[in-house]
């Protein structure tokens, strides 16, 4: 099983739409996601690349309703949310990351950004709010936003 690898670092802003170019041009994005509305998490997002030969991204996370996950960040002006690495195995990193005093906020739910593979979220000892993405079924999938 591979160590879990750094996807992207989610960013909540009041609206994608009226954020969105201002985001490519400070990051030197080279490209975006098409936008995602997710109905599970009551979000919208997008993905930006960024230049250089990483795969990482920057999401950017805006709350469809009062009652997301995301909505009290995005009222207080928005911010670093959190980070999120693809896992093998999620269950089992989630067993680990509780062994290490971890605390599930969220089981493992479909994700529609990632085609629908499953997502969970855990907030660490240290209050970091970390997400846990499944891999796809290989490299080039094309599910997994790269």
């Amino acid at each position: 099983m591979r160590e879990p690898s750094l996807h992207h670092i989610g960013y909540v802003v009041p609206s994608i739409d009226e954020g969105l170019d201002s985001w490519r041009r400070s990051l030197q994005a080279p490209a975006t996601s098409p936008v995602f509305e997710d109905p599970i998490q009551q979000v919208s997002v997008v993905f930006l690349d960024l230049p250089g030969p990483s795969e990482v991204k920057v999401e950017l996370v805006s709350a469809t309703s009062t009652s997301s996950p995301v909505a009290r960040v995005q009222q207080q002006g928005g911010g670093l949310h959190h980070v999120c690495f693809l896992v093998d195995d999620l269950e089992a990193q989630i067993a680990r990351m509780k062994s290490e005093r971890a605390f599930l906020i969220r089981s493992p739910v479909p994700a529609v950004a990632f085609g629908g593979r499953r997502i969970a979220w855990m907030r660490t000892r240290d209050r970091l709010l970390v997400e846990y993405l499944e891999r796809g079924q290989s490299p080039g999938d094309s599910r997994d936003i790269r």
